[in-house]
């Protein structure tokens, strides 16, 4: 057991879990490996770590590393694990297996602050995405919550359902800015609605390191209180845990990590929903490093998305997003069948 921050935060460490770990490191790395040689302009992989040890074979290599590649290389990874760390945070605060920034309209609210800002306010710089983005996705998740509450309290069913109406009225009036902006405006839009990192810069890269470097540690702080939270909200506030102010703190985290990744890459499709069910299935392992585990399978899942997309059908390019949502319909479909099939038992 670690234990740090007198003992607010403490991590299991079973060793199949860190076994996991291990093998997910390892294959984002192998993957960014990958991701570094392949395109119109291949590179072997001797090619690629010399230039990243900072030796120049070619103005063009560089070029093609360091500029192009690289940071969409790293967007694609902390965006990922930006998406999947929301995901896992909201299915503990809702303690509902179907959560997700895309399916319950956080990433449709911070779409349409974004898409707002780029087509009715171009002359903002792109620094006020993430502020843009965070305000939108708090102001949808806030009405969601409200919309949510029954007289026993906050139904977790009832905020999937009213978070699908939401994010279906948030793509209605999304749509209809882009239908009458101007139309450079709107495809600038358009391309950043579908998911797709290509236009990853090492702005971005700082932008999501800096959010990352400030949201995880406060989300693993957190850890204990969801590790509570998933007996009930009865059985935590029987135990002593100020339900209501983790609630307010899990929410609010998990919205900023939605929505400053899909501040940079735009929406990115049951990144949330699958990774931490698949981290769930991997290990047996406490809230703290099932974390971690979810982080990486969300890096290593958005990465892969995205070296498929931009390598199976060249030139032809599918951004991200669309590759997560062809693989993602059908596990949230057979995730419904199951939930429906556990309620029947």
């Amino acid at each position: 057991m670690l234990r740090a921050a007198g003992d607010r935060l403490a991590l299991r460490l079973p060793v199949r879990a860190l076994l996991i770990v291990l093998v997910l490191v390892v294959l984002l790395l192998a993957l960014v490996a990958v991701s570094l040689g392949l395109g119109s302009y291949g590179l072997s992989v001797e090619q690629v770590i010399q230039t990243l040890h900072g030796t120049t074979l070619s103005a063009m290599i560089d070029n093609v590393v360091w500029q192009l590649r690289l940071p969409r290389t790293c967007v694609a990874a902390l965006a990922g694990a930006m998406m999947a760390l929301s995901g896992a945070s909201l299915q503990n605060v809702t303690r509902n297996s179907l959560a997700d920034p895309s399916l319950v309209g956080v990433s449709q609210g911070a779409a349409l602050a974004v898409v707002t800002l780029t087509v009715a306010f171009p002359d903002l710089g792109p620094g006020w995405r993430p502020w843009m983005a965070f305000g939108g996705s708090i102001a949808v998740a806030a009405l969601i919550q409200s919309l949510s509450i029954t007289r026993q309290g906050v139904s977790s069913v009832r905020f999937i359902l009213m978070g699908i109406g939401v994010a279906a009225l948030m793509s209605s009036v999304t749509s209809a800015l882009m239908t009458y902006g101007a139309l450079d405006r709107a495809m600038s839009a358009l391309t950043w609605l579908s998911g797709s990192i290509g236009a990853a810069s090492w702005i971005d890269v700082s932008t999501l390191s800096w959010w990352m470097a400030v949201l995880f540690p406060i989300l693993l702080v957190q850890s204990r209180a969801m590790a509570v939270m998933r007996l009930g909200e009865a059985t935590a506030t029987g135990l002593g845990a100020p339900v209501r102010r983790h609630n307010y703190a899990l929410i609010s985290t998990s919205v900023a990590l939605a929505a400053v990744a899909t501040s940079v890459v735009g929406p990115l499709g049951f990144i949330g929903l699958i990774a931490p069910h698949a981290a769930r299935r991997l290990a047996h392992a406490g809230v703290g490093l099932a974390l971690v585990i979810t982080g990486l399978l969300g890096a290593v899942m958005v990465l892969a998305a995205d070296l498929a997309g931009r390598t199976l059908f060249a030139p032809l390019q599918i951004p991200a997003g669309l590759v997560t949502a062809f693989v993602g319909v059908p596990f949230f479909v057979w995730l419904l069948f199951r939930s429906g099939r556990s309620a029947q038992t």
